[in-house]
């Protein structure tokens, strides 16, 4: 294997590493917050509103976009690290 493919293959094992991880967040914040724990939850309010029903309609929503932003400079830092920026 040459020093090219080791990069990739380096790089492509730390982007799904950070793909599982966000997605693990995603999964917990979205199932678990929306209906696992959301009797527990629906014990705070929010604007009026139990914070359980608040994840299962809108939170889970809102942590999915800034997970996209997370995301998006997770994978800048790993394109600069590995040399694959366009800058």
């Amino acid at each position: 294997m040459t020093e090219k493919q080791k990069k990739a293959t380096a790089y492509w094992k730390e982007n799904l590493r950070y793909l599982v991880i966000l997605l693990i967040i995603w999964f917990a914040v979205s199932y678990g917050a929306g209906i696992i724990f959301k009797d527990a939850l629906n014990a705070i309010r929010i604007g009026g509103f139990k914070l359980g029903f608040w994840f299962a309609q809108q939170g889970s929503i809102y942590v999915f976009v800034i997970l996209i932003f997370v995301y998006v400079r997770l994978m800048n830092k790993l394109d600069k690290k590995y040399g694959y920026n366009e800058d």
